[in-house]
């Protein structure tokens, strides 16, 4: 019977960029929304405003976020490649490279010497890339898949507030999106918490505040720039 065990490690690839990305449309979307509102409480103006922030948004997190994972993945590609020359011109610096990393890892010189070379037979490349780079396989830059999944979480967090946006009242809008927003942010700081093992009230509250916070910024200014304007 083969034991399997999955580790919560092996989502923080997607999970990370999926989280900030729900935030981010979630927050950005519904202080955007208040923010127009309060400054012109016309449902035409907020909608446009609200489906501009979504499309914006979504564009600006899938671009940023695989620039950032590209230069993430860059690195590791051109550590693998330095990693790969040396171990086809200093196979026996390496070998030595290795040993002395299980050495201080607890192993004795012997152990250690016999798990080198059984590793390096079987992957030179990859006991070096986990070992002595710590590339692992499960936290691996992704760049596509980042950006697809910051793309899509803020076009579903960014949803709820411009569905409101098209559907409630005018005078309704700022009280009704921004409540129900911090909720959601709740829920989603809460759901983050919890696939990633960590206290639900605690990733709940953070995210419920900040984002109280941005919308009750927005909230001011878009009054004082409508009344001024």
């Amino acid at each position: 019977m083969v034991h399997v065990e999955r580790h919560r490690t092996e989502r923080i690839g997607w999970l990370r960029a999926a989280v900030l990305g729900a935030n981010d449309g979630l927050i950005s979307t519904s202080s955007l929304v208040v923010g127009v509102a309060a400054a012109e409480p016309n449902r035409a103006a907020v909608v446009l405003a609200a489906v501009a922030g979504l499309v914006a948004g979504s564009l600006s997190m899938a671009a940023g976020e695989y620039v950032s994972v590209s230069s993430q993945s860059d690195t590791e590609q051109a550590d693998l490649a330095r990693e790969r020359h040396e171990l086809e011109t200093q196979p026996e610096a390496e070998r030595a490279e290795l040993t002395q990393i299980y050495r201080k890892r607890g192993l004795s010189a012997e152990l250690a010497a016999q798990v080198t070379e059984e590793l390096m037979a079987h992957d030179a490349l990859g006991a070096h890339a986990r070992d002595e780079l710590g590339i692992h396989e499960v936290t691996r830059a992704r760049p596509i898949q980042a950006a697809l999944s910051s793309a899509a979480s803020f076009a579903v967090g960014a949803a709820p507030p411009v569905l409101f946006a098209a559907l409630l009242p005018a005078p309704l809008m700022a009280a009704v999106i921004g409540g129900t927003s911090v909720i959601l942010l709740g829920v989603l700081g809460a759901a983050a918490a919890r696939m990633g093992g960590a206290s639900l009230l605690r990733g709940a509250a953070r995210v419920m505040f900040w984002g109280a916070v941005a919308m009750l910024c927005t909230t001011l200014v878009g009054r004082w720039f409508g009344a001024t304007m």
